[in-house]
C-alpha cells in the first residue's frame, strides 16, 4: 500500500489542529474586499490517492478563488496546446528572489518574464490562451480543466467584480512593461483574462482533483508536460520561499493569495488545502504547516 493511503482521520485531525494553531500567525489579504471576508480560522484539506481513496477534513464546503494556484494549470494548458518550445519562448523557468508582483525583477530581466508562477509570467501566458475574446478564453480553459480533472470549477463573478474594482497598480505596470517589450498583443485583454482566471473558484476537493492530474500518468496529459510543470512548481511555486520549502518539504507546490495550496506527491496522489491566513510572502501559513507535518511524518520528499 502507498504511504498516503495509510493515513487515518485521527492522524489527520492532529495535524490539522497543529496547522490551525500556526495559521493564527497568518493574515487574510485585505487588498481585495471580497477576499477580506474570509474567516482566518477556516481550514480544509482533501487528499486524492492513486488507489482512488480520498480523505477529507475540515471546512470542505468553503468555495474560494484559486488565484495564483491557477498559474500551474494555465502553464499545463498551454504546454498541452502549443508545446514546451513555444511556451518557453514566451516565459523562462528561472526562480525569482523578488516578490511575485515585482516590476523591478522584470526590468532587470529586460522584459522577459522569469517564470510562469509570478505575475509577469502569468500575465504573459494569459495573453496566449486560445479563444476569440477574454470571456471565451477563460470559459474554454475552465471547461478543459473540469473535463480533464472531473472537477466543478466556475468563474466567481462577485470575486471578479471585487478584483476589477481594486485592480492592482503593480499588475498594470507589469503589463505596460511587457507590452513595451513586445510580449503582449493586447494589454487590456491580457489583464482581463489574468483577472478572470484568478477568480476561477472551487472547493478544496476540486483543487485536489486538479493536482491529481500532475501526480501520476492517467493517459490524459503528456508525461513530459507533467514533469515540466512539477519541476517549475518545485523551484518557483511558493515565490521567493520556494527553495526553503523544497528543502523542508520536498514536494512540488503552488499557493494562491485566496488561501489555496496544492502539493503533488508524484506517483501517489495530491494534497489540497485551504487556509486563508497568509505570511508576508503571500503563502497560506496553515496549509504549508499541514503539508510540512504530513511530508515529514510520511517521508514524502521527492528527494528521497
Amino acid at each position: 500500500m502507498k504511504r498516503l493511503d495509510r493515513l487515518t482521520t485521527t492522524e489527520l485531525s492532529a495535524w490539522v489542529q497543529q496547522a490551525k494553531t500556526k495559521a493564527e500567525h497568518g493574515k487574510v489579504i485585505d487588498r481585495i474586499p471580497q477576499l477580506a471576508l474570509a474567516d482566518p480560522s477556516w481550514f480544509a484539506v482533501h487528499i486524492c490517492c492513486k488507489s482512488g481513496k480520498t480523505i477529507s477534513f475540515g471546512d470542505t464546503t468553503c468555495v474560494f478563488p484559486l488565484m495564483s494556484v491557477i498559474k500551474t494549470f494555465s502553464l499545463l494548458y498551454l504546454l498541452e496546446h502549443f508545446g514546451a518550445e513555444t511556451v518557453f519562448g514566451w516565459v523562462g523557468v528561472e526562480p525569482s528572489d523578488a516578490p511575485f508582483n515585482s516590476l523591478e525583477q522584470l526590468v532587470s530581466d529586460r522584459g522577459h518574464p522569469r517564470n510562469p508562477m509570478i505575475n509577469s509570467g502569468a500575465i504573459t501566458l494569459s495573453d496566449k490562451l486560445p479563444g476569440k475574446d477574454a470571456n471565451q478564453r477563460t470559459l474554454l480553459f475552465c471547461q478543459w480543466l473540469n473535463q480533464l480533472a472531473g472537477c466543478q470549477l466556475s468563474l466567481d463573478e462577485v470575486m471578479l467584480a471585487s478584483v476589477r474594482l481594486t485592480r492592482s497598480a503593480a499588475n498594470e505596470a507589469i503589463a505596460n512593461y511587457l507590452t513595451q517589450a513586445g510580449h503582449l498583443e493586447n494589454i487590456e485583454t491580457a489583464l482581463d483574462i489574468y483577472e478572470q482566471i484568478c477568480c476561477i473558484s472551487g472547493r478544496v476537493e476540486d483543487l485536489a482533483l486538479l493536482g491529481k492530474l500532475l501526480a501520476f500518468d492517467n493517459g490524459r496529459i503528456s508525461p513530459q508536460n507533467r514533469r515540466i510543470v512539477n519541476a517549475v512548481m518545485s523551484t518557483c511555486g511558493l515565490y521567493e520561499a520556494s527553495a526553503k520549502f523544497a528543502v523542508r518539504i520536498g514536494l512540488p507546490m503552488k499557493s494562491g493569495i485566496g488561501g489555496g495550496l496544492v502539493a503533488i506527491v508524484p506517483g501517489e496522489g495530491a494534497i489540497a488545502c485551504y487556509s486563508p491566513g497568509l505570511d508576508n510572502i503571500g503563502n497560506p501559513v496553515g496549509a504549508i504547516a499541514f503539508v510540512e507535518a504530513l511530508a515529514q511524518e510520511l517521508q514524502l520528499s521527492i528527494f528521497g
